[in-house]
């Protein structure tokens, strides 16, 4: 009886390389200091906010937003829609890094 999922391999590293070329925009992007300061918040202080596993999916969703937000050159207005349409908890942690706090206010 032959595998019923054939892994595709090709496709995968294709899907990768798009995946990594879409994070290397990301990263010289628009908002690529808020997404290093993103990266640089501990478990601690993503803990603090909300211990459990709901602060580290909605920190995982707010990054994934902060980067398409920065590939693309998404206006502020745009980008601070989106980060409130994640929740309380994502509005939390993005408060954590000064110049998504200001555009959060604005």
């Amino acid at each position: 009886m032959a595998d019923e999922f054939e892994f595709d391999l090709e496709g995968f590293e294709a899907d990768l390389d798009a995946t990594l070329e879409n994070g290397r925009k990301a990263f010289i992007g628009t908002y690529k200091d808020e997404l290093n300061a993103l990266s640089g918040l501990s478990k601690k202080e993503i803990d603090a906010i909300s211990p459990g596993i709901d602060d580290l999916q909605k920190y995982d969703e707010l990054i994934t937003v902060v980067k398409e937000a920065s590939r693309v050159n998404l206006e502020q207005a745009a980008l601070k829609a989106q980060i409130v349409k994640l929740g309380d908890i994502a509005v939390t942690i993005a408060k954590r890094v000064p110049t998504l706090a200001a555009i959060l206010r604005a």
